[in-house]
Parts: C-alpha cells; structure tokens; sequence
C-alpha cells in the first residue's frame, strides 16, 4: 500500500486541498457526462402507420416525443396496399417495427401467426387502456383465441343517408325514413326519377373488401354471417340487392364504384339515399346543396337483430420487439389522447366512454349521434386468419348474382363451400 505524506507546510496544504477540489468537480462533471450520454441514448420505439400529417399517428407521435420520457419514436408512414405484404416480410426477416396500424380485419392473420405480441397482462396492469371503455366491435377485432393482441385505434360505420328535400317532393315524411328493408324498397321506388337522373339509393357492390362491407350486415341482420352466408336469410337480402339493379333503384355502376363515388351520386343530387359513413361528413357539408339526414341501417322487420359493418385500424405491437414495455407507454400514450381523435383529427374514437364534442353544425352534429348509436352494433369482419379469401368468396357471390350470371342461392352456396373449405 503506497504511504501517504502529510503536508508540512499552510501552502502544501492549500494545494493539497485545491487539488482534491479539483479531482472532485472532474469526478461530478464524469458522472454529469455519463448522464448526458444515457439520456442521449433513449430507446427507440419504430411505428408504421397509414397516417399522412394531418392525421393522428405522426402528430401524436410529435407530441410524444417533446415529453422527453427516455423513449425516442421514429415513423414511417406505408401504402395501404403493401400493409400486409410488407409488414410480414419484415417480420419474418426481423426487421419488423415495434408497432404498426393494421386494418381491423388483418388483424387476426397477425395475431394467428404470433406476428403480434399478447397484450393482455399489460392491459390488465394498465390504469390507461380499459377494455371496458370500447365497443364491442372494434375490441372483437383485437382478441384473438381469448386473448388481446392490440389496441383499437379509430372506428367507423355505415348508415343511411338520405334527401329530406327528395322526400318533401315525393310527399314523403322527412322525418320518417326508412326503417325496414320493406319500407327502403318502397322509398327508391317512389323516388327514383330517369327523367330528372335520380336514382332511389347509392350504394357499392364493387368486387373488393368495400362490397363485403356492405353487404355483411345484411347478411348479419338476416340471421347469417361469413360462416353461414347461405342462409335463407341471407338469401333473401341477396335477392334485395338483385332487385335494386334490376329496377334501376340504384346506378348499374354500383357494381363497379367504391363507397366514396357512390356517395359523391347522393350529394350532386343524382341519388335519394346513400348508404356509407362518416367519413363522408365534412365533404357532404361543403357538397351537399339540401337538406340531408342520417339513419340507422334499415332491418328486415321491426325487432330484427340489428348489425352495421366496422371500419378503421388497430394498433399492435410486433412480437418481436426488443422493448415491449416501452412500446406499450407509447400505446398508452396514444390512448391518452383519444378525446382528439375527433376534435383534431375527424376519427371516431372506438371508445364508448368518449363523447363527441358538438360541431356547431346541427346536420352533422344529428348525424354524429346516429353513427354513434350505429356503432353499438357494428361487427367485425371475421376475426379470422384467412379474411382476405373469405371476403373473396363472398364478393364474387354478389358480382355472380347481380350479374345474372347465377340465382343468389346458387351463388351463395357456392361462396359458403369456398368458405368452408378454408375454415376447415
């Protein structure tokens, strides 16, 4: 052990003192540095969304990151249609994100696959994410063999538009709009006009996932569904939607336009009714020159079960992720934020605890409170792995019979065999 002098003299006892001081500001500024230099080394959690910048994710994501709680978000923001593709390439090479926005009906492929974490410890620990607060669509969407496997980002539905100016000049009650299926027959029938181009209804039967979501809650509403899409039931909604083309109720071009055109025939003028949703709202405000109202979807006979489509995306986290608690404080802080999702951003939250704050536009304000009540009976489409074939077997069911080329029973019992065949 090395012997240490005592100092002999005031000034070799200053230095001495001075020289300790020294040695210890240089220590502090060590631990400062080493400070600085863990907090410039934050964890960084990688999010892929749909999202463009006037929408929730990238925002919320600036928002986040100014907090400054030792986790550093990156976004990329991917093109609806490689989704899918690209989020299971990337995976499977694991170059996959932390988290993701997937469209609700993908969600399960994931979540099958083990693509997805299991959230459910964490959202069972968490004082943020509640369960209970959702509706039970969006959260059907999430659960997987009993399990959560996301959080639901956004929600919307489908209802019925429709022209309360029309209605007045056909001597039809404004106030009164169609409640069955019956009573909509009756209402583009009476309000059809080839002399003036107006057809009774819009709607999409485009041979793609917008086709299926329409027509599923038809088929929901008549007592069948993806994995009995030939019930009787659903044979006669079927057999509905035939009569509409045949008639000339609605566009022969339904067969080939998406929601957002068919919509666009309702608010030139060109359609007494519409079935879409409210992503449509602000555009109906700047385009529509009439007064105009929303109702629920139309059901068989008052009393039936009723059922709406369900639209929008979840978030999941990627179970390959080397930070899964840090990648849940960003999910929580994403639902932190929920009551934006339509004040900031125009999304309806998928929370039934969320009031809607009121617009000052009384049309959109009334149609707001019908999405709302609609979505407490929207179902998603599945959940099941293979979604997209599903979907396949049944829009190719309402082409074949809106085509003629075959009787909707035969169509749909050729759709229910192809389903079957993949759900084993």
């Amino acid at each position: 052990m090395e012997e240490r002098r005592l100092p002999e003299t005031r000034e070799e006892e200053f230095m001495d003192i001075h020289r300790r001081a020294i040695l210890g500001i240089l220590a502090l500024a060590s631990i400062s540095l080493s400070a600085l230099s863990a907090h410039a080394e934050d964890v960084t959690i990688t999010v892929w969304s749909l999202d463009r910048d006037t929408q929730p994710a990238p925002n919320l994501i600036n928002d986040f990151n100014k907090l400054d709680r030792g986790i550093k978000v990156e976004y990329r923001q991917i093109q609806f249609d490689d989704v899918v593709s690209e989020a299971m390439r990337a995976y499977s090479t694991g170059q996959a994100p932390d988290i993701i926005a997937v469209d609700n009906p993908e969600h399960a492929l994931f979540s099958s696959r083990g693509a997805f974490l299991d959230l459910t410890d964490l959202i069972a620990k968490s004082s943020i994410v509640k369960p209970e607060n959702y509706f039970p669509g969006p959260l059907a969407s999430v659960t997987w063999e009993g399990k959560l496997y996301g959080i639901p980002k956004a929600t919307n539905t489908i209802a019925l538009y429709y022209n309360k100016d029309m209605f007045k000049a056909k001597g039809l009650d404004p106030e009164k709009p169609p409640q069955t299926w019956d009573e909509l027959m009756d209402a583009a029938r009476e309000l059809t006009d080839p002399a003036a181009n107006v057809y009774g209804l819009a709607f999409s039967a485009k041979a793609n996932e917008e086709g299926t979501f329409q027509f599923l809650p038809w088929a929901q509403m008549a007592g069948g569904g993806y994995d009995n899409i030939n019930a009787e039931g659903v044979v006669k909604a079927l057999d509905l939607w035939k009569t509409i083309i045949d008639e000339k109720l609605a566009s022969p071009d339904s067969l080939t336009r998406g929601q957002w055109d068919s919509t666009g025939t309702f608010n030139s003028g060109n359609a007494a009714m519409a079935i879409s949703g409210p992503w449509e709202l602000d555009r109906m405000m700047q385009e529509a020159r009439f007064d105009w109202g929303v109702t629920l979807l139309p059901v068989p006979e008052i009393g039936a079960e009723r059922s709406s489509a369900m639209g929008d995306f979840n978030w999941a986290i990627f179970s390959s992720t080397k930070h899964p608690e840090e990648a849940f404080k960003v999910l929580e802080y994403f639902v932190s934020q929920d009551q934006r999702m339509f004040k900031d951003f125009g999304q309806l939250p998928a929370r039934s605890d969320i009031a809607i704050p009121p617009t000052g536009e009384p049309l959109k304000d009334a149609a707001l409170k019908v999405f709302l009540e609609q979505l407490k009976y929207a179902r998603p489409r599945g959940p099941h792995p293979q979604w997209p074939k599903i979907s396949k077997a049944i829009q190719d069911a309402i082409q074949a019979a809106l085509t003629g080329q075959m009787g909707s029973k035969e169509a749909l019992d050729q759709a229910a065999e192809k389903i079957k065949g993949v759900l084993g």
